[in-house]
């Protein structure tokens, strides 16, 4: 019965994020699609930094090889490859770029490391300003859409119907990501559960004990950063067929930041923390821009004058979060939900209840 329980409180969720795609417009569905990406990425980062322990301020890079990857590999000028094979290729690029670091990771941490990882930011970004024959230059790329099988994940002539609903590229999309997400949390739920977890997590909690207890230090720092890299890497080459063209001012400092953000507040060293850190940090700034007019203090984006804009109120409003979840929940969201469903299933102790005999007298 456990086990039908569980089966039941999985599937749920899941036929929920099936049928959205029928009732949602093509708004709700690129905001959907951006947070599965952006999930994606945050759950390779909490890998890193959440389990192992490593800062890394460097994931906007790995995005940056994952997303130029596929569009270069798949797209003219370029290869021209299957875009199946040029996705693959993509996110193994990635893993491959996390290797070449590797060594750096292996043999530093701390604030150390996440100096190092910043300068792969940098760069990444002068690389991409200046290899115009592979990444467009200042003025980006266009990203080929993906195939599979003859399908395309783009506005197809003519389209499918479904249920009387057309289905564009943002319903197609919406699929892909789920599957891509979705095969992330399942191989990152049982990464975490299996020997690589512990040994991670005994790698974060102290280098000396998991030394003695026969963990191999610089090996799972490296194999933990190239796993992050790779998780990006699909990240990116998500991103890039959401956005349909990608510029290199994207892939900045403030998008590795977001990341930061993203495992804070969802909870370090969670799957399901990180998505909920990616999906919070993903939408307000997209809802903040939509409902910008009916937003106290808030301008519409484009508008003169001194008010501070959408984006960067979305900004103050998650670093404010980040600042309260230090303070007040250092475990994220994940840590909120599971306190309020431990008091939701307390249940207040019953009082006995009165007994209408009267106790019997002992007669001296």
């Amino acid at each position: 019965m456990s086990d039908l329980v569980k089966w039941g409180r999985l599937a749920l969720p899941v036929l929920v994020l099936c049928a959205l795609p029928f009732y949602l417009d093509a708004f709700w569905l690129r905001i959907g699609l951006f947070a599965m990406a952006a999930a994606i990425g945050a759950v390779g980062l909490n890998l890193l930094a959440g389990t192992a322990g490593q800062l890394s301020l460097g994931h906007a890079f790995f995005l940056a090889v994952g997303a130029y990857g596929y569009a270069w590999l798949a797209g003219e000028p370029g290869p021209g490859l299957p875009t199946a094979l040029a996705l693959v290729l993509a996110v193994l690029l990635a893993g491959a770029a996390g290797g070449l670091f590797s060594p750096v990771a292996g043999r530093v941490r701390g604030i150390y490391l996440g100096v190092a990882t910043l300068a792969l930011v940098f760069l990444g970004h002068h690389v991409l300003l200046t290899a115009d024959s592979v990444t467009g230059g200042f003025n980006g790329r266009s990203v080929p859409p993906l195939s599979l099988g003859g399908f395309t994940f783009a506005d197809g002539d003519p389209d499918v119907v479904l249920m009387g609903v057309p289905f564009g590229a943002e319903e197609r999309l919406w699929y892909l990501g789920l599957a891509l997400f979705a095969l992330t949390w399942f191989t990152a739920r049982g990464m975490l559960r299996g020997r690589p977890g512990r040994a991670l997590v005994a790698l974060r909690d102290s280098e000396t004990a998991a030394a003695v207890m026969g963990v191999d230090v610089a090996r799972h720092r490296s194999a933990a950063f190239v796993v992050s890299s790779m998780y990006a890497g699909l990240a990116g080459a998500l991103l890039a067929l959401g956005f349909r063209r990608i510029v290199p001012d994207y892939f900045g400092l403030a998008l590795s930041v977001d990341y930061l953000a993203m495992i804070v507040i969802g909870g370090l060293g969670s799957v399901a923390g990180a998505t909920a850190g990616a999906v919070f940090v993903t939408a307000l700034p997209l809802l903040m821009t939509r409902y910008a007019d009916h937003l106290p203090l808030v301008a519409a984006p484009g508008s003169d004058g001194g008010a501070v804009g959408p984006t960067e109120a979305a900004r103050y409003l998650y670093g404010a979060a980040i600042v309260l979840v230090l303070l007040y929940a250092p475990d994220g969201l994940r840590g909120l939900a599971a306190r309020l469903r431990v008091r939701l299933r307390r249940r207040p102790a019953l009082a006995p209840p009165a007994t209408a005999v009267r106790a019997k007298e002992h007669t001296p």
